[in-house]
This record gives C-alpha cells, sequence and structure tokens, in this order.
C-alpha cells in the first residue's frame, strides 16, 4: 500500500471513532507533508485536531517515511463546501455566491437534503404612493446552484 492510501485509510478510520467529525480537506504533498482540515456537526476543538493527529502519526513508522502531519478546524472565513456545514449555521448570516455570479446575503433559515433557504430584510418601493417600505425576502437556493457560501462573522 502507498503512503498516500495508508494515511487516507487511518483518517477515514480515525474518523469513524467520532462520528461527529468530518474530513473538509486533505493534501498530501510530494514531499509528504500532510494537511487535514476538520469540521464538526457542533464545533473542532483542539482535542479532537490532536486525537486524530495521533491516530495518524502512531500508525505511521517515521523510520520508513519521513512526513509532517498538521490538523486543524475548518476557519471561521473558510467557505462551505459540504451540505453538513449548513446545517451547524442555521440563523447565521450567509454570504452566497450563485454559480452563475449572483449575491445572495441574508440569514439561514433552513436547510433540506438538497437545498438551503436564506432571508433578509429589503427596502422597497411602496405600491401606492411616494415612500419606501421594508419587505422580507427568502430566497431557496439548491446545493448544485451555489458556486461559494461563507459566514459573515460581526465585530
Amino acid at each position: 500500500m502507498n503512503f498516500n492510501q495508508k494515511v487516507k485509510d487511518l483518517l477515514l478510520l480515525a474518523l469513524e471513532q467520532h462520528p461527529d467529525i468530518f474530513l473538509v480537506d486533505l493534501k498530501i504533498s510530494t514531499d509528504k507533508l500532510i494537511k487535514v482540515i476538520l469540521d464538526g456537526d457542533e464545533e473542532v476543538n483542539v482535542k479532537d485536531c490532536i486525537n486524530i493527529s495521533r491516530a495518524i502519526e502512531d500508525s505511521l513508522d517515521r523510520d520508513e517515511e519521513d512526513f509532517s502531519l498538521e490538523v486543524a478546524s475548518s476557519g471561521v472565513g473558510s467557505p462551505l463546501k459540504f451540505p453538513r456545514q449548513y446545517q451547524k449555521n442555521l440563523g447565521r448570516k450567509m454570504e452566497i455566491i450563485s454559480k452563475e455570479g449572483l449575491k445572495f446575503e441574508g440569514e439561514l433559515t433552513h436547510v433540506k437534503d438538497d437545498s438551503i433557504e436564506l432571508q433578509w430584510k429589503q427596502r422597497e418601493p411602496k405600491p401606492i404612493g411616494k415612500g419606501k417600505i421594508t419587505v422580507t425576502k427568502n430566497k431557496t437556493l439548491m446545493f448544485d446552484e451555489i458556486s461559494q457560501t461563507r459566514v459573515m462573522i460581526k465585530f
């Protein structure tokens, strides 16, 4: 078994022991730098990263393979890649760019198997008379329509 496949197998085995944590990204460079990015249904803390790191590192022999291993959680500003990541962000403000290049900002109100729903308030001209009124807008987006999604953080 080659080195890359062995790392992937060890990682999958470690993740089976932690069903609330899932893989977001795995990169193994030609000089054997292993980068693992994790996310979770709730949160991923330092202890979780250490446990996954040890599960991989303890099963590899440094005498056979010289490698470097980094295990981290997905950052706050990192784009969401998987439907599973949306569920834990219900109620948060999102910025979504569709595959057509349209940009939507709003609160994530629903997550389904194949879609999400955003809600936001917008000022529009009154139907009768002068002035504007505030209306609530909703937009349902299928996952295959989404190019990029980021959680918007307020400071």
